[in-house]
């Protein structure tokens, strides 16, 4: 079965510095039928002015990725990592027992444009970490290339949740396939441009959840995030 969440249908908050699209629940955007997906919580997609961002503030308990499309992200966290984020790179933060962070955008002209992502752990309490994995652009044109994962490894992130997290970018006539196996769940987020996952259209910001299907074909043109969850 394939349930279409509608890019429009998103929860959405613009402050000024901020313009913010929630897949799921999230701060004032409160709905019900819409409180996350397995164990995926958190799908924010966030434009941030020049010379603004989030401050200080703290999580707890959460697996956070954050994907950037376009400009750069600064991020300063109370481990000691001062990093900037940009394209082709996936940053995990496992907030575990607690951790102090802040965001912003360091560029005087441009905007960032970004995704967040949270995951609840399959275990609480564990020790905070932090990972920065830059990979080349090639990596994803045609084929689903692995961001994360529980098993972690040469250039994928380690997260503490039983997920596998891609992204491919497609050209006009590609195609990519993934087996999802017995009892495991798909949500697939079109970040830009037109998808077709097993032959449900969708476009820019809508997402599909998927369940009690072996597996699924994704073609079109533009770039797609894949979650494959227990």
């Amino acid at each position: 079965m394939i349930r279409v969440r509608k890019s429009e249908e998103r929860g959405h908050a613009n402050h000024g510095w901020l313009d913010s699209c929630h897949s799921f629940s999230f701060a004032d955007y409160f709905d019900p039928a819409h409180m996350g997906f397995r164990s995926l919580r958190v799908i924010n997609e966030d434009r941030v002015s020049p010379g603004r961002g989030f401050g200080m503030h703290g999580h707890q308990n959460m697996e956070i990725l954050s994907y950037v499309l376009s400009g750069s992200l600064a991020h300063k966290d109370s481990m000691g990592h001062e990093e900037v984020l940009g394209p082709n790179e996936i940053q995990r933060m496992s907030a575990g027992t607690g951790i102090q962070h802040s965001e912003y955008n360091p560029s005087r002209s441009a905007p960032v444009h970004f995704l967040q992502i949270w995951l609840e752990p399959a275990t609480a309490g564990t020790k905070p970490s932090y990972e920065q994995i830059r990979f080349e652009a090639a990596e994803k044109q045609g084929k689903l290339r692995l961001l994360a994962s529980p098993e972690g490894g040469d250039g994928v992130a380690r997260i503490n949740q039983d997920a596998r997290v891609f992204v491919a970018e497609l050209a006009q006539g590609e195609q990519v396939a993934h087996t999802l196996g017995k009892n495991r769940y798909g949500w697939l987020h079109v970040i830009r441009g037109s998808a077709s996952v097993n032959g449900t259209a969708l476009r820019t910001g809508d997402a599909a959840a998927i369940s009690g299907e072996d597996g699924i074909e994704v073609s079109g043109s533009g770039e797609i995030l894949l979650f494959d969850l227990a």
